[in-house]
């Protein structure tokens, strides 16, 4: 991956939640997306007083990306793509695939 694709991936990056690992194990780089599947609440400031929520701020700062904003794709050179069950640390994972390489 070039630098410019890697300034793009991690652009707005709490927005999006993505992130690099390279691993110390194997110097393989691992690309990290959040997808949202869709059965986020709302989130803003809550009213103390009437105890509703103010100031939505949407798709903002939610740490995570819809499906079809996804930059890890095989039309940006990516070979192998893995999509975790929710709850499934991406980490652990990457863990996992480095004793594979190793």
């Amino acid at each position: 991956m070039d630098n410019d694709f890697k300034k793009k991936f991690l652009m707005n990056r709490d927005e999006t939640g993505r992130f690099i690992v390279k691993s110390l194990k194997t110097g393989k780089t691992y690309f990290v997306e959040t997808l949202d599947n869709g059965d986020r609440n709302d989130w803003g400031d809550l009213d103390p007083v009437t105890k509703k929520l103010t100031g939505s701020y949407g798709d903002k700062y939610k740490g995570s990306i819809k499906p079809e904003e996804s930059l890890i794709t095989e039309e940006n050179g990516f070979e192998k793509i893995y999509m975790l069950d929710p709850g499934q640390s991406p980490l652990d994972y990457i863990n996992q695939l480095d004793e594979k390489y190793s």
